[in-house]
Formats: structure tokens, sequence, C-alpha cells
């Protein structure tokens, strides 16, 4: 008897070891995040990017905080997953922008996390040092047309972040 032939397994994907989180300078900031010291990363109206906080994303990681639409755009600092995944409460709110009259509280359609201050750098990472940089090739970032709020980093390229980061502190 012939046995059906197997599909080959698929290589686990691998666990990002952090995350980069745009936001808007003008929505809220870097700075907002110091004097808060910690903030529920509410709005986020993308599927891809909501699964990337329910299902991904655990109480620990680190995160990129990334300011878009800025001059120029760029990392600004470090923050860290302070608060597992809950329902976002802005989808619930119909004074807030983020409101979503189809999402109900006992089937929450949106999901954020707690993010806490760790660092602002001393200067941007923009994005065209960022570009320059051979070493974050593969960057989801840096990929032609990527718009996604929230992204996984992979160790190595946290780490040239951070050593790019570092070298601005010495400079």
């Amino acid at each position: 008897m012939k046995s059906a032939p197997t599909k080959p397994a698929r290589p686990a994907a691998a666990t990002p070891a952090a995350w980069l989180l745009k936001t808007e300078p003008e929505v809220y900031s870097i700075d907002d995040l110091r004097r808060d010291r910690r903030t529920g990363w509410d709005g986020v109206r993308n599927f891809q990017a909501r699964n990337f906080m329910r299902d991904a994303m655990k109480v620990g990681d680190p995160v990129l905080l990334y300011h878009s639409n800025a001059e120029p755009p760029g990392v600004v600092g470090l923050g860290r997953v302070s608060g597992g995944p809950r329902p976002d409460p802005t989808a619930f709110d119909p004074r807030s922008d983020g409101h979503d009259p189809k999402s109900r509280r006992g089937a929450p359609t949106w999901m954020m996390v707690e993010v806490e201050f760790v660092e602002k750098f001393p200067a941007i990472v923009s994005l065209e040092v960022l570009r320059a940089e051979r070493r974050l090739a593969g960057m989801p970032l840096l990929a032609r047309g990527q718009r996604l709020s929230v992204q996984p980093v992979s160790r190595e390229h946290l780490e040239v972040v951070l050593g790019l980061a570092r070298a601005a502190r010495r400079a």
C-alpha cells in the first residue's frame, strides 16, 4: 500500500526579540510616554497589528518607539511591554476616533497591550540612517510599502538599532 506523500515541514517562524511601535509625535510621543511612565497602546485598527499584540507580544518584550509623520521619521526611544493583551476600550467609546460599533465587549475585535517607558535616545535614529545600515536588510520597517504600526523586530536588528542609538549618545 502506498502512503500519501507528506508535505515538508514548514520551519517555525522565528519568535521576535522585540517590537517596533509607530506613533505620530503630535498624537502621542516618546516624551508623553516618559511623562506617563506607561500607557495602553490603543487605537490600532489593523488586523495583523492586532494579532501581533494579541498573540505574540509578551510582557517584558522590548519595544522600539518610532515617530512617523515626523521630520525626520525614526526610532526615538525604547519601551517595554508591561501588560498583556486586553480589549481596547476606545473601540467601545462613541466619542473616540477608534470607535468601532461592530466590536462588542463580550467579543472584542480590537486589542491593546500596555507599554512602559525605558529610555529616550539622545538623538533620533532616522529612517535615512536605518536605510543606510546594511545590517538592517530584511527589517520589516524598511520594506517598500510597509505601513504596519506594530512590527516584529529580530534580535539582530534590535542590537543594530540600539548600537546606532548608543553611537549617537557618544557623538
